[in-house]
């Protein structure tokens, strides 16, 4: 019988692309895979969550690290900045995971069928164990998509099914949030969108807390509660994660790059990079074309 991890393993190794990502026909559904342990990744991850199927990763959000391999989920239930790295991934038995975007419409329509659920940490990254009905359910979404023509009819079905069983699960709560319209989540997201837009900008805190609704207060207390970070950190974070990509991917000087993502000191710059990324800029973008040229 056909397991999720055969139906990914054969998706991904004929549809992924240079990065090891196969995107499906079904809308925010991709598959990841990697031969090796991959180069830390940053990135602003929307609310997700990540089925990993074979192999490890590594996943850190503002202070925190998270571990997880085969049999366990990751779940991002806010748009936050995360640096990960595939930690255990060989020819032989590669990395391979499953990613499915939550949809806040879809949870809407969900929350409005379903009974209130207990209340529980709100922290916006979690790892738990794969639920073995969210398992099931992504089964069947990867078995559709070797019968295209059911796709239209099913697809969005499963879908639907999928989130229901991440609802009834254990974070079941913190998912909720993201289909109440007016929730603090979705206000925090207001202020969110206008960070990642203009992070090279000074951005006063009483333009974000009026993009929200909030008062002052209220926002910094909010803003903490669904991102984990200040305002500040998120931006800071933000700038850092666009001057590796820079530097990495643009062939940008340390210096440069620091003062086109808003920087007016390079010393600054350097010192925070480097509790971020664990080097400082020159070093670690250097380890990281060695280790792209190695794996070439």
């Amino acid at each position: 019988m056909t397991t999720l991890l055969d139906a990914v393993r054969r998706f991904s190794k004929a549809h992924a692309n240079a990065q090891g990502i196969a995107a499906t026909p079904i809308p925010g559904l991709a598959t990841v895979r990697a031969t090796a342990p991959s180069d830390l990744i940053a990135d602003i991850s929307r609310p997700l969550v990540c089925l990993v199927l074979q192999g490890s990763k590594h996943v850190t959000q503002g202070n925190q690290g998270f571990a997880f391999s085969a049999g366990e989920s990751l779940l991002i239930t806010a748009d936050v900045p995360t640096v990960s790295q595939i930690t255990r991934a060989t020819p032989a038995a590669p990395y391979l995971s499953l990613v499915l975007e939550l949809d806040p419409a879809v949870i809407s329509g969900l929350v409005a069928e379903m009974s209130a659920g207990e209340e529980v940490d709100h922290a916006p990254v979690r790892i738990d164990p794969t639920d073995t009905e969210v398992a099931d359910a992504a089964l069947r979404l990867m078995r559709l998509l070797e019968r295209p023509a059911s796709l239209p009819v099913l697809g969005a079905q499963l879908v639907r099914e999928m989130h229901y069983w991440l609802l009834e699960g254990r974070h079941g709560s913190a998912i909720r949030r993201l289909g109440w319209p007016d929730s603090h989540v979705q206000r925090i997201a207001r202020a969110v969108a206008m960070l990642r837009t203009d992070f090279r900008q000074r951005m006063p805190v009483e333009r974000l807390a009026a993009a929200a609704g909030m008062s002052q207060a209220s926002f910094h207390q909010h803003f903490r509660a669904v991102t984990s970070l200040s305002p500040l950190q998120f931006q800071k974070q933000l700038r850092l994660i666009e001057a590796r990509r820079l530097m990495l991917w643009e062939g940008t000087s340390a210096s440069s790059a620091a003062f086109e993502v808003g920087y007016e000191s390079v010393p600054q710059f350097t010192r925070e990079y480097g509790r971020m990324f664990g080097a400082p800029p020159v070093r670690d973008i250097e380890a990281a074309r060695r280790k792209g040229s190695a794996a070439a």
